[in-house]
């Protein structure tokens, strides 16, 4: 399994938690990015099985998630409105890393 990301720790905890006050958004992004890399892949999983798997409310896991989608850090597909969401783990941090395409001229 690969490692966790340093900034996962270093900064986004503080980030979540300190600045943004949302400690439950910081949970439920280090668990969907511990089974995102277990699984190597998108993952699937109800609202209600997330709360369980965390220990915390459902409620709680729909808030977080609606913030993780709004700093960009979470990307959610449901096949209609009713489907259990897929989720993706973003990192931005590592995107602005990357260096940047020489341009066509």
């Amino acid at each position: 399994m690969p490692a966790l990301d340093d900034y996962i720790t270093d900064v986004l905890l503080r980030d979540l938690v300190g600045h943004d006050r949302r400690p439950v958004s910081f949970l439920v992004y280090l668990w969907l990015a511990a089974e995102h890399a277990r699984r190597g892949a998108t993952v699937q999983i109800s609202y209600q099985e997330l709360a369980e798997n965390i220990g915390i409310s459902k409620s709680s896991v729909q808030a977080a998630v609606s913030w993780l989608c709004r700093r960009k850090l979470l990307a959610t597909f449901k096949e209609n409105a009713t489907a259990v969401p897929r989720y993706t783990v973003l990192t931005p941090w590592k995107a602005s890393a990357r260096p940047k395409s020489a341009r066509a001229h």
